[in-house]
C-alpha cells in the first residue's frame, strides 16, 4: 500500500470555496506525511465520519501530537511511521467570492398605478467561508470540490424565495413602485442583507457584501413589455408636451382624412365612435363654424390632460399631479391651459385659456365659462 508523502492544494483558483486533496486517488496517509497548507487555506481531516483535526498556514506533520485522535480511531502508537487513512479538505478563506444572481418573476401591486406588475430583481453578493468546520459538514457532501456555481445551484430556491418576500415587503411598506425603486436601491440593499446574513451564517459563511443593482420590470413577460411600452410612450408624451387624448386626437384626424382632403365614410365613422354620429355630422355640414355650446352637466369623470389619469369631473384639480381642470364649456373636457380647440370635440376655445381658465366665471357656481356668453352652461344662471 503506497503512502502519501505530502498533501498540499497548490493550484487554488478564485471561485472554489473548497477542494478535496487526491480527488480519486487513494487517501493513504501515515504519520510521517507532511501537510502543507498556504496563506488564505485552511485545511481539515475527516476520517470514520469524524474530523481529525484542523490546520492554518504552515508545514504541518500528521502524527498522533497534532492529531490525538488517531489512537482512539486506528490504535496508533507514540512514534513510528504508522498508517492510517482520512480525507483532506482545503478551504478557500481568501477574498471574498462575488456571486452575480437575480429572481424570477415576482408580482406587486404598485401604488402609483393600482395595478399588479411583474418584477424581476438583479444583482451581486460576496461570501467567503468564516467556519470551514461547518461549511464542509452542512454542504460538500460527498463532492470533490465546491465551486460558486454549485453554491447558487445549491441555494437558488431558498435565496429567491427570501429575497422576493423581502423585496415585495420593502416596497409595499414604504410605498415605493416602480418608477421610484431605483433611488432606494441603497436602502433596500441594507434592507435585504440583514437577513441574508443571518442565512449564510448557518451555514459557516460570511455574507461581506450584498448590492442590488436593479429592480425593474419584467420584461420577459408579456405583460411587462406592454407596460414598459406603456411607460416609454408616457415619457415622450410628457417630453412633448402632448396628452394622451390628443395623441388619440391626431391619429382619428390623420384617418379621417380622405385622398382629397376631405372626410371620406370611414372618416365620419370614425369621428362619430369619438364624438357622437351628431356632432361628427354637424361637423361635416358645417366645417368652418364651431359646434353650439351644450351644458357638461352630467359629466361624472374626466381625463386629465396633464397625466391621463380619471378623476371625478366635481375636482377643481387632479389629484394625481395637480394641474387645474379647465373643462370645455361644450362636453367638458379637461384642456390644458393655452390650448384652442378641445381635444375631445374639436369646440374653439375662448382665447382666456392662456391663463388657464375661461375668462369669466359664474357668481353662483363658480363655473368657468367662455367669454360672450349669457347664460353659465353649469347652472343656467344669468351671466
Amino acid at each position: 500500500m503506497a503512502l502519501i508523502d505530502i498533501v498540499e492544494w497548490d493550484d487554488a483558483t478564485n471561485d472554489v470555496f473548497a477542494w478535496k486533496f487526491g480527488q480519486n486517488k487513494n487517501n493513504n496517509l501515515s504519520t510521517f506525511t507532511q501537510l502543507i497548507v498556504r496563506e488564505s487555506q485552511e485545511a481539515v481531516l475527516f476520517s470514520k465520519g469524524q474530523i481529525l483535526g484542523k490546520f492554518g498556514p504552515g508545514k504541518h506533520t500528521l502524527n498522533t501530537e497534532n492529531l490525538p485522535l488517531l489512537r482512539n480511531l486506528f490504535g496508533i502508537p507514540f512514534g513510528g511511521k504508522n498508517p492510517f487513512i482520512a480525507e483532506v479538505w482545503f478551504v478557500n478563506k481568501t477574498a471574498p467570492l462575488t456571486i452575480d444572481w437575480r429572481t424570477d418573476t415576482m408580482r406587486f401591486r404598485d401604488p402609483e398605478y393600482g395595478e399588479m406588475v411583474p418584477l424581476a430583481a438583479s444583482g451581486r453578493y460576496g461570501l467567503k467561508v468564516e467556519d470551514a468546520e461547518r461549511f464542509l459538514t452542512q454542504l460538500v457532501g460527498t463532492l470533490l470540490n465546491f465551486r460558486a456555481s454549485d453554491l447558487t445551484k445549491h441555494f437558488w430556491g431558498a435565496l429567491v424565495a427570501r429575497t422576493k418576500s423581502v423585496v415585495i415587503a420593502f416596497m409595499q411598506s414604504n410605498q415605493v413602485g416602480i418608477t421610484t425603486i431605483s433611488a432606494r436601491l441603497d436602502d433596500l440593499s441594507r434592507f435585504l442583507a440583514e437577513p441574508l446574513r443571518e442565512f449564510w451564517e448557518s451555514y459557516g459563511l460570511l455574507l461581506s457584501g450584498f448590492y442590488i443593482t436593479s429592480v425593474d420590470l419584467d420584461t420577459s413577460t408579456e405583460d411587462g413589455r406592454k407596460i414598459a411600452a406603456a411607460l416609454s410612450d408616457r415619457s415622450a408624451q410628457n417630453i412633448a408636451g402632448y396628452t394622451w387624448q390628443q395623441k388619440q386626437g391626431f391619429g382619428v384626424a390623420n384617418n379621417a382624412l380622405s385622398g382629397n382632403g376631405g372626410i371620406g365614410f370611414l372618416g365620419v365613422a370614425a369621428m362619430s365612435g369619438m364624438l357622437g354620429g351628431g356632432a361628427a355630422q354637424e361637423m361635416l355640414r358645417a366645417p368652418q363654424q364651431a359646434p353650439a355650446m351644450v351644458s357638461p352637466v352630467g359629466r361624472k369623470e374626466v381625463f386629465c390632460a396633464r397625466c391621463a389619469k380619471k378623476y371625478p369631473a366635481t375636482s377643481n384639480f387632479c389629484p394625481f399631479c395637480g394641474n387645474k381642470y379647465n373643462p370645455c364649456p361644450r362636453c367638458g373636457s379637461d384642456n390644458l391651459a393655452g390650448s384652442k380647440r378641445c381635444v375631445s370635440c374639436g369646440t374653439e376655445l375662448a382665447s382666456g385659456l392662456a391663463g388657464g381658465a375661461f375668462g369669466n366665471a359664474c357668481s353662483r357656481c363658480g363655473q368657468q365659462v367662455s367669454a360672450g356668453l349669457k347664460f353659465c352652461p353649469n347652472c343656467g344662471s344669468k351671466l
